[in-house]
């Protein structure tokens, strides 16, 4: 008997064996598919074009807000401008009403607007077998070719730094899919407060980057989703091929998102993480970059530096140097599996 697969992202490994095999052939396509790379880059003249496809999938509460944000956050990270949106619509059989997709699209033209972004086409359907919305987005972005930054580029001595801190959108999906289960350990405003991590500090991370690569000399950028900032270490180190010698205890957890972590008892530091920022930033540059952010209101740390290979992501202990676990799925993934 074939063992199936668990919730959330195909395993790394299965996934890299599968993507070695895709058929790239066009010369222009500069990067294409591979473990921590989320943008693919195609060669259009004098500019670059950047793609991203992302689902929503945990959460049904304000999902076309997220949708356009969490694909806005991917091509952030290779420093080029968000431009064209393409969004499908898959809808459940017998709870689908009209008012249901004109709030999802409402939803996502307001962030398209906020954000700048054209919405130039895609695809609505009821489908059988759903029991939740499922949307997908495919963004196109546009950059200089001076200006791309890729997972590739971190370099050994670079300083890894993180912006605003994790999990904030683990937070967030949890106070609004899971209130009952959070509105005894909360007070009525910290609930709000959970919810609200959705705007402030927010899962956008557009700023974060401009700031950033204008600030010093940004080698590369990566935006922890599913798996939180553990997964994005480990493909951040693999897109790469460096090693990540980080500091746990320098990661930014918010009081209010370790309580509601604490709740579900789920580690920080594998929930899904849209908000942060992780980029390694060349040496010379990492203060000016830090300081940047920060004049800016955004929070910055700097937790660990790059190292020659091999790949990995090792962390510092009072022990020594022990390898950072891989998460084998989001931490958030075992409480929907409750539900």
């Amino acid at each position: 008997m074939k063992n199936t697969l668990g919730v959330g992202k195909v395993p790394s490994d299965v996934l890299e064996k599968l993507l070695a095999r895709a058929p790239v052939d066009d010369p222009r396509v500069l990067l294409g598919p591979g473990i921590g790379l989320d943008c693919a880059v195609v060669d259009a003249g004098e500019n670059l074009l950047v793609f991203k496809s992302d689902p929503i999938t945990f959460t049904t509460d304000e999902m076309g807000k997220y949708l356009v944000q969490i694909n806005a956050n991917d091509i952030a990270t290779t420093g080029a401008r968000p431009r064209w949106l393409l969004a499908t619509l898959l809808l459940p059989e017998s709870r689908t009403t009209a008012e249901l997709v004109e709030d999802i699209l409402e939803q996502i033209y307001a962030a398209c607007r906020t954000l700048e972004i054209s919405l130039i086409g895609g695809h609505s359907e009821i489908t059988h077998g759903l029991d939740r919305p499922v949307i997908v987005g495919s963004l196109i972005g546009e950059v200089p070719r001076q200006q791309l930054v890729t997972p590739r580029g971190a370099s050994p001595g670079d300083r890894v730094l993180l912006t605003k801190g994790v999990p904030i959108e683990a937070t967030a999906i949890l106070a609004r899919e899971f209130p009952d289960r959070l509105s005894s350990r909360l007070e009525p405003e910290e609930m709000e407060q959970a919810r609200n991590f959705l705007s402030e500090p927010g899962i956008g991370v557009l700023r974060d980057a401009r700031l950033a690569v204008t600030a010093g000399r940004v080698t590369a950028m990566h935006d922890p989703t599913e798996g939180g900032l553990a997964t994005a270490l480990w493909e951040l180190a693999q897109a790469s091929e460096r090693s990540l010698l980080i500091d746990p205890k320098k990661v930014l957890v918010p009081p209010l998102a370790a309580r509601v972590m604490d709740v579900f008892g789920l580690d920080p530091l594998a929930a899904i993480a849209s908000g942060a920022l992780l980029l390694t930033v060349a040496v010379e540059d990492a203060s000016d970059v830090r300081h940047a952010l920060e004049a800016a209101g955004i929070n910055c740390t700097d937790l660990g530096v790059v190292e020659e290979g091999p790949v990995g992501v090792w962390q510092e202990t009072e022990g020594g140097r022990e390898k950072l676990a891989y998460p084998e799925k989001d931490e958030i993934a075992r409480v929907f599996g409750e539900k």
